[in-house]
């Protein structure tokens, strides 16, 4: 199953995003529906917000007012919390009955207005935030739902910034324009996002990535967090700690366009338990891949064993957004080394200048093949033996970091 999450300021059109979805085949499961749902008039949750806040938060008809209630409610931080801790628990429990209710298959998307809020976005495979500048939408709440206006500011400004939500986006969304413009970007998100990730994650393929040069993408660095929280969520505590590594992870350095991450593990059987569960999150294994290439002895020596360069390598079933996450021990040289090398390009523009121009060379050279293996293999020819004359250069340059010998 593909969980998406679906966020956005309240007026944003987060409704008229589902509904596109839904009606393209996305099990829509909606949070501010079940937070409606758990204060229908006879639940514990209406009682509970009565006794909490008082009779005269109930209609003559003995439903929920809720106009009175956020009235009361959205005041203050210690309002609001009480609020949270009534209704969110309540939710949580009918929510996970929607998705254990959804086929296998399914691409789910949970419409949740304070997911960024509450951090929630490492435990989907997307995020999606549906953008409306502030000032749009308090005109919509007021001209379209007839929310007072100082209601709709006070809970617009209760919710997260734009900037926060534009951190936590794997996909943005603009609806700031007339009804119905936003509906091409929903249906193409659709069709060459969203059904992709969910026929790769089903089958266990990855994206691939084309070996070609772009230039550095300051979205780098927060596309790389995202993943590494999704990458948290799946490891747990068999995560010793996950890192941005390789080209991606160097400021202004020309790359391809695929995030590199590493996450340390105490040993090799632990890297291979993780193996289903970094599949059911997006991240399938690359099987054919079980080791680095193994560099010449440094230091003490040892290093050109290939038992200590073995590895675990996983893809992303996100079509657009092609990584490598390599799983490697603690302490062994081929994780020492992805540190390094990346603190010493760092740190050293003249060793960025001389690593672009043999990543120009390799791009070069895969541009002569038309067969993906193959051009991926021609840019390996390239790098790997610029690499077993880089690696002692960066262990040298780590000691004396560390003020080792």
């Amino acid at each position: 199953m593909l969980r998406i999450g679906l966020t956005g300021g309240m007026g944003a059109g987060k409704s008229t995003v589902s509904k596109i979805l839904e009606s393209r085949g996305a099990v829509i499961v909606d949070s501010d529906k079940i937070a409606r749902e758990v204060v229908e008039p006879g639940t514990e949750g209406l009682a509970a917000l009565v006794a909490a806040f008082g009779d005269d938060i109930l209609a003559a008809d003995g439903s929920l007012d809720r106009a009175a209630l956020a009235a009361k409610a959205f005041v203050g931080d210690e309002e609001r919390g009480k609020l949270n801790s009534i209704v969110h628990p309540l939710v949580g429990k009918r929510t996970a009955e929607l998705i254990a209710a959804a086929p296998a298959d399914a691409v789910l998307v949970q419409d949740i207005p304070l997911l960024v809020e509450n951090g929630l976005g490492p435990l989907f495979s997307l995020v999606i935030v549906v953008f409306v500048d502030a000032e749009e939408r308090v005109h919509r709440l007021v001209e379209h739902r007839g929310v007072p206006e100082k209601d709709a500011r006070a809970r617009i400004s209760a919710q997260a910034t734009d900037e926060q939500r534009r951190a936590a986006a794997d996909v943005w969304l603009d609806n700031s324009g007339p009804p119905g413009t936003i509906d091409a970007q929903v249906n193409a998100l659709w069709d060459e996002r969203l059904v992709p990730f969910e026929r790769n994650l089903s089958s266990g393929k990855w994206s691939l990535s084309v070996p070609e040069l772009v230039p550095a993408d300051p979205e780098w660095p927060a596309e790389a967090q995202r993943l590494i929280g999704r990458l948290q969520v799946a490891c747990g505590a068999s995560a010793l700690r996950i890192d941005h590594i390789g080209s991606t992870s160097v400021p202004g350095l020309p790359a391809k366009d695929v995030i590199d991450l590493q996450i340390t593990v105490a040993d090799l059987a632990t890297a291979d338990k993780l193996a289903e569960p970094l599949h059911k999150a997006g991240f399938p294994r690359k099987t054919h891949v079980t080791a680095d290439n193994p560099k010449p002895p440094y230091g003490v020596g040892g290093e050109a064993d290939p038992g200590v360069w073995e590895k675990r390598l996983h893809g992303n079933a996100d079509p657009q957004r092609p990584i490598n996450a390599h799983i490697r021990v603690v302490n062994w040289p081929g994780q020492q080394f992805a540190l390094a090398f990346r603190d010493w390009l760092r740190a050293n523009p003249e060793i960025r200048d001389e690593y672009s121009a043999i990543k120009r060379e390799a791009a070069a050279n895969a541009g002569r093949f038309t067969d993906h293996s193959e051009a991926v293999a021609a840019y390996l020819s390239v790098k790997e033996p610029w690499f077993d004359h880089a690696y002692p250069r960066v262990m040298e340059w780590a000691a004396a970091q560390e003020g080792r010998p």
